[in-house]
């Protein structure tokens, strides 16, 4: 499946020059097949948090983060039931492939989307509702404006 949806994901960065100053090197960034089915969080630099008595474990890669810290890529992993209210902005723009599991999404007006593996979705940064899952694999893109600086 991951063969037909995703051979890679390459992130393409620039630098600009700018009067005399040396251009930076800049090379594209690879999610390779491999790294996307699952072996990206046996490197490095995967941010490990666990909840309560273990119930919940989050995995998260960063892939790839913009030079002026707007846009963030990475890849995330969720063991365990978890439940969200969020009850504030979702406060970032969020395009999320899923490659397993899914997740359930209620929009304060009681609508309800259904995300299951080999779907995408995107959350606008306004977004209110509650987030529910029994674990899942996805690819994120996140966009922030507000971002760097902060």
């Amino acid at each position: 499946m991951l063969a037909r949806i995703l051979p890679a994901l390459a992130v393409l960065t620039f630098a600009s020059a700018s009067g005399a100053e040396e251009t930076e090197i800049v090379t594209p960034t690879l999610l390779s097949k491999a790294q996307i089915a699952r072996s990206i969080f046996d490197q490095d630099g995967v941010i490990v948090e666990e909840g309560e008595g273990g119930a919940i474990r989050t995995e998260d890669v960063r892939a790839f983060l913009s030079s002026d810290e707007k846009l963030d890529i990475g890849m995330y992993r969720v063991t365990g039931k978890n439940r969200f209210e969020i009850s504030d902005p979702y406060g970032v723009d969020e395009y999320m492939h899923f490659l397993e599991g899914g997740v359930t999404l209620t929009s304060v007006d009681g609508s309800v989307v259904e995300v299951k593996a080999g779907d995408s979705v995107i959350i606008p940064k306004e977004w209110k509702g509650v987030w529910e899952s029994d674990g899942y694999v996805k690819i994120y893109i996140i966009y922030s404006p507000e971002a760097a600086g902060q």
